[in-house]
């Protein structure tokens, strides 16, 4: 996953690129390592193995189920790492807002939430210090799925009314693929973030059914390290 990036290419820079984010992120917490392990002790032994090759990571629903959730985002806190709890929030309005302000005062930095406006507001109005990041479409959702929930309309268009709804409600931006990604900065600017899941290396094959470079590397670091080097060089920074 990157934040603020699209699919990296060794050629072109920041400049190159009108999707691309012209915001003063630091340029490691860029990547966003997704913790998808069993446990918080594989966790932590990940997170020791990366050390500062990677400064920000995402907790999601497996991790949740496993117990030790908010242990392991104060264990994260302590190392300095930016945490993004990706729980997709999904419920009526009020018992959203209620969740999410759960997470203030724990130094979480996004969080996200799925749903309609109300949904997307009352997580906004929780007043919990964490940017709210909307779900536009589940990026394993095709125009078949679509269409079985009842929407009449491609994709693209879906996401980037959803998105647009979004950042008037007060969300700091959006999980969108990154290839929806350059539509929504033409139309939408620089106003908000696009945080892009499942970006990886050209050279990742599709057989592959895990799929995350970093955690199947032989040397996790290094892969880091690369990517982190592409990052760099697009960027700038």
């Amino acid at each position: 996953m990157f934040s603020e990036t699209l699919a990296l290419t060794q050629n072109q820079g920041v400049n190159d690129h009108p999707a691309l984010s012209q915001k003063k992120i630091p340029r490691r917490e860029r990547l966003i390592l997704a913790l998808d392990v069993p446990g918080v002790t594989e966790a932590k032994g990940l997170v020791d193995r990366l050390g500062d090759a990677v400064r920000f990571y995402k907790i999601g629903l497996q991790l949740f189920m496993a117990g030790g959730y908010y242990e392991l985002i104060e264990w994260l806190k302590g190392k300095n790492k930016q945490v993004f709890v990706d729980l997709k929030f999904f419920d009526v309005p009020e018992t959203v807002k209620l969740a999410v302000a759960q997470l203030k005062g724990r130094g979480v930095t996004f969080a996200t939430v799925h749903g309609n406006d109300a949904i997307l507001k009352a997580a906004v109005d929780a007043d919990s210090g964490v940017q709210v990041l909307a779900v536009t479409v589940l990026t394993s959702l095709d125009r078949g799925d679509l269409a079985d929930l009842g929407f009449e309309c491609d994709v693209e268009s879906l996401v980037l009314s959803r998105a647009r709804r979004a950042l008037q409600i007060g969300c700091a931006g959006v999980i969108s693929s990154g290839l929806e990604a350059p539509r929504l900065r033409q139309h939408l600017g620089q106003n908000l973030l696009i945080v892009s899941p499942g970006i990886r290396p050209v050279e990742n094959k599709l057989i592959e059914t895990d799929g995350r470079p970093i955690r199947r590397a032989a040397d996790p670091r290094a892969k880091a390290e690369e990517i982190q080097g592409t990052i760099a060089r697009i960027f700038g920074e």
